[in-house]
């Protein structure tokens, strides 16, 4: 531990050059945006149907006249401000959504990127072109009025033009942007990508993190932290490395985030061990989702009301908001309890980022801290191997800090460590393999489940996510097993098919599916609509396009893999693995 304790007094010495100090991110103190008694009478009123859209109006005043003009409404109405009353001030003191932005069309995008020539299916080439396209109509940038007057606005100002999920959500967000970087470099935009890593770096020299989201009111929280990975790709294309020695120091910080923010002291079998969770400290209902919030805390007793306000922010910075994976002692909302699992994917892409550091203190000469984040990435694997790894069922999942047990459900991130890069020896690969027959994923024909626990959440049974595919596919392609790289390309199939066969009804690519249909379609559940875009399916099927593209065919044929011909394919590649 003395290397790992070394690297981050380092790390921490950097941030207080910078005017960070290591803390966890303060609540947003936003009396319009986060907190108050106007954003509770208008959420609650239920002015809109989506919650997310008033947190995302811009003012047309200053906030303490807004503030002051609701204080005298509120008074005058003896507390009780009526519907249309409400509706009224709101229409004279806000503007609506999205104007504070422009659509914007990349600089560096081009017709027809290389990859394209390597689709040999012609349906397939011309609908790769068609999402090629979207990035043109999923570019933003924002005005200058957001810089001048920040206090008006819940966005948050970045410098650069950035490529947006889609639907409802109008700004940058965390971990979508890896899947969106992927694609984006595909389409030779590499231009693009170093503009929204800017923007995520100067978060990070800004609050010490990067948040969930681009909006005030996402400041408590953060998401996946994929940013190292993200500058990784972005290395793999340009090979800047003057871009890389400026921001060396940032990448540290942000992981140093996560490692004082949200590790956990485990004791088991007689040893100690650190792995982080997903872990926020603030209570209140979530603005963008108020009134669903305040409306599940009345389920509860109100003592504990605030906790689940808490768990609720936790989900939203697991990305996995929500499922039923973190529900504990029921199959109910207002259950979760996440910060108290140990999640496999979080460590599986802290244990990449620690060794992708390493490799970028190596390149930059920087011998002791590629050494401690070698040391540490090494803890993390025996700590994994200890609590998260099941040898007879072949695979890893997440652990339950109050039971000392695992939870042994089907989730897509209890194959992240393979993803990830940490483990991948072949034994490692040939259980996996087998842990997805045994759960029957291989007979799943439209894509991978969120889970097999129907729950009604979006996360869960019958949705399918474009991540959580690369998160299982990636890793069995990347690996040395003809039969896992069989059994990738097959998955890939499914999920192309899938997205393109609805891509041709409705002209749209959307954020999650439902596969439980027999052609698949746009997905369900939550707290709010599917929406259409959509970032990071766009990124993970171009991904598959450029990867496949010499065997990748738009139409359905003997080649899934619930059909006898896959199985008795698997059965013979393993012969020889």
């Amino acid at each position: 531990m003395q290397g790992v304790s070394r690297m981050l007094q380092l790390v921490f010495l950097l941030g207080l050059e910078l005017g960070l100090e290591g803390a966890l991110p303060p609540p947003c103190d936003s009396q319009i945006y986060c907190t108050g008694e106007l954003l509770r009478q208008v959420q609650m009123a239920k002015l809109f149907q989506d919650d997310k859209h008033f947190v995302d109006m811009p003012l047309t005043k200053a906030p303490d006249q807004v503030l002051s003009d609701f204080n005298e409404l509120l008074h005058s109405s003896g507390g009780n401000i009526s519907q249309d009353h409400l509706k009224t001030f709101v229409n004279e003191h806000f503007k609506d959504p999205g104007e504070e932005m422009e659509t914007w069309i990349p600089e560096d995008w081009k017709p027809s990127p290389k990859f394209l020539q390597s689709i040999s299916d012609s349906r397939l080439q011309a609908w790769a072109e068609d999402l090629h396209n979207i990035w043109k109509k999923l570019g933003r940038k924002m005005k200058l009025d957001v810089s001048n007057q920040p206090d008006r606005y819940s966005l948050i100002y970045v410098a650069h033009p950035f490529v947006v999920p889609g639907g409802r959500f109008i700004e940058f967000y965390y971990w979508d942007s890896y899947w969106v970087i992927e694609g984006l470099l595909l389409s030779d935009m590499a231009g693009t990508v170093k503009g929204m890593l800017q923007n995520f770096l100067d978060m990070v020299k800004r609050y010490g993190h990067i948040p969930n989201g681009g909006r005030v009111y996402y400041l408590q929280r953060s998401q996946p932290p994929l940013l190292t990975l993200m500058m990784d790709r972005y290395l793999a294309y340009t090979d800047d490395l003057t871009f890389l020695r400026e921001n060396i120091g940032i990448l540290d910080l942000e992981l140093d985030f996560w490692m004082r923010n949200k590790s956990v002291n485990i004791s088991h079998e007689g040893k100690n061990y650190i792995l982080n969770r997903y872990y926020v400290p603030y209570g209140g209902p979530r603005p963008e989702s108020y009134s669903k919030d305040q409306e599940l805390a009345e389920l509860l007793p109100e003592d504990a009301r605030e906790s689940l306000w808490s768990e609720l922010k936790a989900g939203g910075e697991s990305g996995w908001d929500f499922s039923s994976r973190w529900f504990v002692g029921s199959n109910y909302l207002f259950d979760t309890k996440i910060s108290r699992v140990v999640p496999v994917d979080l460590n599986a892409f802290l244990c990449q980022a620690e060794e992708l550091l390493a490799n970028f203190h190596t390149k930059l000469g920087n011998t002791n801290m590629a050494q401690n984040y070698l040391a540490a990435q090494a803890q993390r694997k025996a700590a994994m191997k200890a609590l998260l790894w099941n040898d007879i069922l072949g695979s890893w999942f997440d652990f339950h800090l109050e039971t000392g047990k695992q939870n042994r459900a089907f989730y897509p991130s209890n194959l992240s460590p393979l993803w990830a890069g940490c483990f991948s020896d072949l034994d490692t690969v040939r259980k996996n393999v087998k842990y997805l027959e045994d759960n029957k994923i291989l007979t799943y024909s439209h894509g991978i489940p969120a889970s097999l626990q129907i729950s009604d959440q979006q996360w869960d049974f019958p949705n399918a996510w474009a991540p959580l595919q690369d998160l299982v596919i990636k890793g069995l392609a990347d690996s040395g097993s003809a039969q896992a790289q069989e059994v990738a390309f097959q998955l890939a199939q499914n999920w192309i098919r899938t997205n393109f066969a609805v891509y041709q009804k409705n002209k749209a690519m959307y954020e999650k599916y439902d596969i439980s249909t027999d052609t698949g379609e746009p997905g369900g559940g939550g707290e709010y609509k599917v929406q259409e875009g959509f970032g990071w399916t766009n990124g993970v099927a171009l991904q598959y396009l450029a990867r496949y593209g010499n065997r990748l065919t738009s139409r359905s044929g003997p080649m899934l893999p619930s059909t006898s011909w896959l199985l008795l394919a698997l059965l013979l590649l393993g012969l020889f693995c």
